[in-house]
């Protein structure tokens, strides 16, 4: 007997522990079908008041004088997360910059770290901004990008990390969760194999934070970036965030020496001498706004759990699979995912999905597409509904047997 679909969707969210955290959010358009939250997430409804009282209470009233508060606000949000999100320790974790700055500073710290090594490993799918930096540090070091490849598909593999180690390798930097397909990378075996190497490992967390659990301390990860916007719903173009393992700190410098790196940096010294703490890595002056909205968010998801938030994203997108193989396969799509061990997000491939997508985007749904030929359907846990995913699954179905995606040009005038 066929399976209700519909009346599954509805069981599910019955039973979900997470339900009333989509109450937290502001849900603009009731019949949007929201699947990018791995792009971008949803506004806190905390997070708009916060910063309605920052500007108009803070800014607007205390002026110069709120830096009382707002000074420590990176390490505040550091603690936040490293407690409640990334399975570190107070101090461990600081906000600042962008992930690819963040990714610059530690990246040339470590390889300073081991002077005489003059490799540093990725992969072929490693996010675009992380290849881009890793191959200016290695050009302007005078050093070799060895890049190992990874599937598109089902990510990179312990085994390739191993094979490409050897004792000239100062760093291996790497994707938690793979930003096409959602494989979860072996972060603690791929640890354990560069360390027994003798080089350092350097982790992007952008797909992971808020996503899936990360065990940098039990890992014993050295250095961590990651970004604050998609699953920690902090907002576009909010700040960043940065992880030293707490035994690491005094002896890494990076890069860009800066004021709020500097040992008692209101005295205004006349060299620098950084600070023993993760704040050395620090540059500039805290983004105040942005760093309210990071700590709203990322109260949010420690509040949730992220346990109990990666449960709640591995059922989504088992019951997005489920529909794939009895709505969608038959209509050209193939899996571009794993089956199990993926992050928060569901990749299909069809060789027409530029124009799928934007079809979807009339129907309004919103996924996201990847090159080469991939809908990425973005499973955000603190909001997203098990019927979100079938009446998006469904707009779907309905728009392959329309084929009303044909009439939709081939050519990309954008990428989302």
């Amino acid at each position: 007997m066929p399976v209700d679909r519909l009346t599954q969707a509805h069981r599910l969210d019955a039973a979900d522990p997470l339900a009333a955290f989509r109450d937290e959010f502001v849900i603009g358009e009731p019949d949007l079908v929201y699947l990018d939250g791995n792009s971008l997430g949803r506004l806190p409804h905390a997070t708009r008041d916060r910063l309605r009282a920052a500007v108009d209470e803070e800014w607007g009233v205390d002026l110069v004088r709120g830096w009382d508060r707002w000074i420590g606000l990176a390490r505040e949000v550091g603690d936040v997360l490293a407690g409640g999100v990334l399975a570190a320790d107070p101090g461990e974790v600081v906000l600042g910059d962008s992930t690819s700055v963040n990714l610059y500073k530690l990246a040339m710290a470590a390889c300073d770290a081991r002077p005489d090594r003059r490799v540093i490993v990725t992969d072929d799918d490693n996010f675009p901004t992380d290849r881009y930096v890793l191959e200016g540090v290695a050009a302007t070091r005078g050093m070799t990008l060895r890049v190992i490849r990874s599937d598109l598909d089902t990510g990179v593999s312990a085994a390739a990390v191993r094979e490409a180690l050897d004792d000239d390798v100062a760093l291996v930097s790497l994707s938690h969760v793979a930003y096409r397909s959602g494989a979860i990378a072996d972060l603690d075996g791929i640890t354990r194999a560069v360390h027994a190497a003798g080089a350092l490992v350097l982790w992007d967390l952008c797909h992971s934070a808020g996503a899936v659990p990360v065990p940098l301390r039990s890992a014993g990860v050295d250095l961590a970036v990651g970004c604050t916007y998609k699953h920690l719903n902090a907002g576009p173009g909010a700040p960043a965030f940065l992880y030293v393992r707490a035994d690491l700190q005094a002896e890494l410098r990076q890069p860009i020496w800066g004021w709020f790196g500097q040992r008692d940096q209101f005295a205004m010294g006349p060299a620098y001498d950084p600070v023993p703490s993760v704040d050395r890595f620090l540059v500039g002056t805290p983004p105040v706004l942005g760093g309210y909205a990071a700590l709203c968010g990322a109260r949010l998801s420690a509040s949730a759990g992220i346990d109990r938030i990666f449960a709640k994203g591995t059922a989504l997108g088992d019951f997005a699979i489920e529909l794939f193989d009895e709505w969608l396969a038959p209509h050209g799509f193939a899996l571009a995912s794993p089956r199990a061990g993926r992050g928060a997000h569901v990749t299909l491939h069809h060789p027409g999905a530029w124009q799928i997508s934007q079809a979807l985007r009339e129907a309004s749904v919103i996924p996201d597409y990847r090159t080469p030929d991939r809908l990425r359907l973005g499973l955000a846990p603190l909001y997203t509904r098990f019927v979100d995913v079938y009446e998006g699954l469904h707009r779907l179905r309905t728009i392959m047997e329309a084929e009303s995606w044909l009439r939709f040009s081939a050519n990309r005038s954008r990428v989302t």
